[in-house]
Protein backbone atom coordinates (compact mmCIF):
# COMPACT_ATOMS: atom_id res chain seq x y z
CA UNK A 1 0.00 0.00 0.00
CA UNK A 2 1.24 3.43 -0.94
CA UNK A 3 1.97 5.91 1.72
CA UNK A 4 0.97 9.24 1.27
CA UNK A 5 1.03 12.20 3.48
CA UNK A 6 -0.98 15.05 4.06
CA UNK A 7 -0.75 18.28 5.45
CA UNK A 8 -3.69 20.90 6.00
CA UNK A 9 -5.00 23.61 7.00
CA UNK A 10 -8.45 26.17 7.08
CA UNK A 11 -8.76 29.91 7.49
CA UNK A 12 -11.12 32.52 7.90
CA UNK A 13 -11.69 36.32 7.89
CA UNK A 14 -14.77 36.17 10.25
CA UNK A 15 -16.29 33.08 11.42
CA UNK A 16 -18.68 33.29 9.19
CA UNK A 17 -16.70 35.15 6.45
CA UNK A 18 -14.56 34.32 3.29
CA UNK A 19 -12.52 31.43 4.17
CA UNK A 20 -9.87 28.88 2.13
CA UNK A 21 -8.06 26.18 2.45
CA UNK A 22 -4.82 24.47 1.58
CA UNK A 23 -3.33 21.10 1.58
CA UNK A 24 -0.05 19.69 0.43
CA UNK A 25 0.23 15.87 -0.56
CA UNK A 26 3.62 14.36 -0.26
CA UNK A 27 4.22 11.24 -2.40
CA UNK A 28 7.59 9.75 -3.25
CA UNK A 29 9.42 12.84 -2.95
CA UNK A 30 6.97 14.64 -4.89
CA UNK A 31 4.65 17.46 -3.93
CA UNK A 32 1.26 18.46 -4.51
CA UNK A 33 -0.33 21.39 -3.70
CA UNK A 34 -4.28 22.32 -3.65
CA UNK A 35 -6.14 25.35 -2.58
CA UNK A 36 -10.10 26.46 -2.27
CA UNK A 37 -12.63 28.14 -0.66
CA UNK A 38 -15.95 30.02 0.06
CA UNK A 39 -17.28 33.48 0.21
CA UNK A 40 -19.66 32.51 3.05
CA UNK A 41 -17.92 30.11 5.36
CA UNK A 42 -16.54 28.78 8.76
CA UNK A 43 -13.03 27.98 9.84
CA UNK A 44 -14.18 24.12 10.88
CA UNK A 45 -15.68 23.93 7.22
CA UNK A 46 -12.54 25.05 5.70
CA UNK A 47 -10.64 22.38 8.19
CA UNK A 48 -12.60 19.52 6.90
CA UNK A 49 -12.65 20.42 3.37
CA UNK A 50 -9.30 20.70 3.25
CA UNK A 51 -8.79 16.78 4.46
CA UNK A 52 -11.65 15.64 1.89
CA UNK A 53 -10.42 17.87 -0.72
CA UNK A 54 -6.55 15.91 -0.32
CA UNK A 55 -8.16 12.81 0.31
CA UNK A 56 -10.54 12.78 -3.16
CA UNK A 57 -7.15 12.71 -5.04
CA UNK A 58 -6.25 9.56 -3.85
CA UNK A 59 -6.93 6.86 -7.15
CA UNK A 60 -6.82 3.89 -5.04
CA UNK A 61 -5.98 2.37 -1.36
CA UNK A 62 -3.75 4.41 0.98
CA UNK A 63 -1.77 4.56 3.99
CA UNK A 64 -2.36 8.17 4.64
CA UNK A 65 -0.94 10.15 7.43
CA UNK A 66 -2.96 13.56 7.96
CA UNK A 67 -1.05 16.23 9.78
CA UNK A 68 -3.24 19.19 10.97
CA UNK A 69 -3.40 22.09 13.07
CA UNK A 70 -7.62 21.57 13.91
CA UNK A 71 -7.84 20.08 17.34
CA UNK A 72 -11.93 19.67 15.53
CA UNK A 73 -10.65 17.68 12.79
CA UNK A 74 -8.17 15.88 14.59
CA UNK A 75 -9.87 14.92 17.99
CA UNK A 76 -13.50 13.97 16.08
CA UNK A 77 -11.53 11.47 14.04
CA UNK A 78 -8.81 10.06 16.62
CA UNK A 79 -11.28 10.00 19.16
CA UNK A 80 -14.52 8.55 17.59
CA UNK A 81 -16.75 11.53 18.01
CA UNK A 82 -17.24 12.10 14.44
CA UNK A 83 -18.69 7.95 13.98
CA UNK A 84 -20.16 8.43 17.34
CA UNK A 85 -22.44 11.29 16.29
CA UNK A 86 -23.05 9.57 12.65
CA UNK A 87 -24.07 6.55 13.84
CA UNK A 88 -26.80 8.52 16.71
CA UNK A 89 -28.27 10.17 13.82
CA UNK A 90 -25.74 13.05 13.95
CA UNK A 91 -26.94 13.96 17.61
CA UNK A 92 -23.82 14.88 19.81
CA UNK A 93 -22.90 13.12 23.28
CA UNK A 94 -25.77 16.37 24.62
CA UNK A 95 -28.23 15.25 22.39
CA UNK A 96 -27.58 18.52 20.53
CA UNK A 97 -26.86 18.42 16.36
CA UNK A 98 -23.69 18.08 15.36
CA UNK A 99 -22.39 20.48 12.49
CA UNK A 100 -21.16 20.22 9.59
CA UNK A 101 -22.84 17.05 9.06
CA UNK A 102 -22.26 16.64 5.34
CA UNK A 103 -18.54 17.54 5.36
CA UNK A 104 -18.44 15.09 8.22
CA UNK A 105 -20.26 11.88 6.42
CA UNK A 106 -17.67 12.43 3.30
CA UNK A 107 -14.45 12.73 5.62
CA UNK A 108 -15.61 9.07 6.95
CA UNK A 109 -16.65 7.74 3.73
CA UNK A 110 -12.99 8.77 2.45
CA UNK A 111 -11.44 7.45 5.60
CA UNK A 112 -13.11 3.92 4.74
CA UNK A 113 -11.10 3.60 1.58
CA UNK A 114 -7.64 4.25 2.93
CA UNK A 115 -5.97 3.45 6.52
CA UNK A 116 -5.71 6.95 7.79
CA UNK A 117 -4.13 8.71 10.81
CA UNK A 118 -4.27 12.41 12.01
CA UNK A 119 -1.70 13.45 13.80
CA UNK A 120 -2.35 17.35 15.58
CA UNK A 121 0.62 20.15 15.37
CA UNK A 122 0.46 23.60 16.65
CA UNK A 123 -0.65 26.15 14.25
CA UNK A 124 1.31 29.33 13.62
CA UNK A 125 4.32 27.07 15.23
CA UNK A 126 7.12 27.16 12.69
CA UNK A 127 6.00 23.61 11.11
CA UNK A 128 7.27 24.15 7.41
CA UNK A 129 4.04 22.41 6.07
CA UNK A 130 1.65 23.89 8.69
CA UNK A 131 2.55 27.79 7.67
CA UNK A 132 2.84 26.65 3.81
CA UNK A 133 -1.01 25.58 4.23
CA UNK A 134 -2.02 28.23 6.19
CA UNK A 135 -0.46 30.60 3.21
CA UNK A 136 -2.27 28.86 0.15
CA UNK A 137 -5.75 28.99 2.43
CA UNK A 138 -4.84 32.67 3.35
CA UNK A 139 -3.93 33.90 -0.21
CA UNK A 140 -7.09 31.83 -1.76
CA UNK A 141 -9.55 33.91 0.53
CA UNK A 142 -8.46 37.06 0.46
CA UNK A 143 -8.13 36.53 -3.55
CA UNK A 144 -12.34 35.75 -3.10
CA UNK A 145 -12.55 39.58 -2.31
Amino acid sequence: MKHVDIYTDGACSGNPGPGGYGAVLVYNGKEKEISGGEKNTTNNKMELTAVIEALKLLKEPCSVTVTTDSKYVCDSMTKGWAESWKKKGWKKADGKPALNTELWDQLLTLCEKHRVEFIWVKGHAGHPYNERCDRLAVEFYKALG
